[in-house]
């Protein structure tokens, strides 16, 4: 179980590292459009799509690692008074309850938008915009996908600690 519980993190892990790249990257184009349109009075469509196509990958591959984290909001008026095992009970039952039945379902609902998509491989509706419409689209299955995986490694963890085998 340790060793499924360190698989999963070190994808969290991979996935925030090359979001927080990706974000860098995403200020570089906005700084470059922004110069272009400015200085130069001029801009291209698929630059500027490009923003948008980072913009999204930022937020739904990083939800993962933000879960890994502990930094996803939490109303937390009674968990911050639990201990450690108190904690974990919230977490197993919150992940079994609401993010695994949740993520499941935005798969679910998803999955003919995405695939519909690809069938056309659809791109950009402006000219000299990016074709990889379907590819942007690719982010809303991953989305539930990682954070499904990030939250079986959340209930893996909140089972040790619940049935004494860590501490937390």
């Amino acid at each position: 179980m340790e060793r499924l519980i360190r698989k999963l993190d070190a994808l969290a892990e991979f996935t925030g590292r090359v979001v927080a790249w990706g974000t860098l990257l995403m200020v570089l184009i906005t700084f470059a459009v922004v110069l272009l349109r400015y200085l130069f009075d001029t801009g291209w469509i698929a630059m500027q799509e490009s923003v948008t196509y980072l913009h999204a990958t930022v937020f739904m591959m990083g939800a993962a690692y933000t879960l890994k984290q502990g930094g996803h909001v939490r109303v937390d008026i009674f968990y911050q008074r639990l201990g450690m095992r108190g904690k974990a009970w919230v977490n197993l039952l919150g992940t079994l309850f609401l993010l695994l039945p949740m993520m499941i379902f935005v798969f679910w609902v998803s999955w003919d938008y995405v695939v519909e998509s690809w069938k056309v491989l659809e791109g950009s509706r402006e000219a000299g915009g990016l074709p990889g419409v379907f590819l942007l689209k690719t982010l809303i299955l991953l989305l539930p996908l990682t954070l499904l995986l990030q939250g079986m490694s959340l209930a893996l963890k909140s089972l040790r600690v619940i049935t004494g085998k860590s501490d937390g």
